[in-house]
């Protein structure tokens, strides 16, 4: 065959780029269960992370297995459903779903402070999705603690949210109002006026992604209201 052909030109390089294709899925295959691994313990620090337990990539794990005393599903109801694994309910799928058909993840966590019980959330920031997690005191009303993060919002504005000074905020806000009804929390804009307990400042120039998880947190609390009702009284 005439190697300064056309024929083969093309047969070279067809052979090249299946070759680096097989390569590329074998390093694929081979580091998949390593990102698994990763993600499985950057959620198990964010979990942690919500009642105020810091950790490693080193230590998540065995700090996990220690505080998470307990994880189940709820329904919108309130009710268990048995011989689901919690851990790994994907929320993005949950949340597509309607309210009523929606598998809600919680965790419980036993502290020096008593029982809390930790919650998912996902929603919608500026540039993608946010999530985290946020842990309740035993009275079912009182933030504990929370965290949050993001896919891409912007450096120094909505990627705010991922800041402990943000987070921190959040601590002992409530998220029923006097008369039992969930109003949440308000990320307040510069200027509004919202109860101090069921507000924080928003972030400067931030807006949209503050909106973004206001809405979150009321939507996903709004799922787990009877689970919560259930549990005060």
């Amino acid at each position: 065959m005439d190697r300064n052909g056309n024929i083969y030109t093309f047969i070279y390089a067809a052979i090249m780029v299946i070759l680096v294709a097989a390569i590329l899925a074998s390093v694929a295959m081979a580091l998949k269960p390593l990102q698994t691994k990763n993600i499985e313990i950057e959620k198990k620090q964010d979990i942690l992370a919500s009642v105020n337990i810091e950790s490693t990539a080193t230590d998540a794990a065995n700090l996990y297995e220690e505080k998470i005393r307990k994880q189940y599903v709820v329904n919108s109801k309130g009710e268990i459903i048995e011989g689901v694994d919690a851990f790994n309910i994907d929320l993005k799928k949950e949340r597509a779903k309607p309210q009523e058909g929606q598998l809600l993840p919680v965790f419980e966590c036993e502290t020096e402070t008593g029982l809390k019980y930790i919650l998912p959330l996902r929603g919608a920031g500026l540039w993608g999705p946010i999530w985290g997690y946020i842990s309740i005191d035993s009275d079912m009303n009182t933030i504990y603690g929370a965290t949050f993060d993001h896919q891409g919002e912007t450096p120094g504005l909505g990627a705010e949210i991922s800041t402990k000074s943000f987070q921190n905020a959040f601590k002992g806000k409530k998220l029923f109002d006097q008369s039992g009804g969930l109003i949440s929390v308000t990320i307040k804009k510069s200027g509004q006026s919202a109860p101090e307990e069921h507000s924080v400042d928003g972030i400067s120039g931030g807006t949209i992604t503050s909106k973004g998880l206001e809405k979150m947190l009321l939507d996903d609390l709004n799922s787990y209201r009877e689970f919560l009702i259930s549990k005060k009284s």
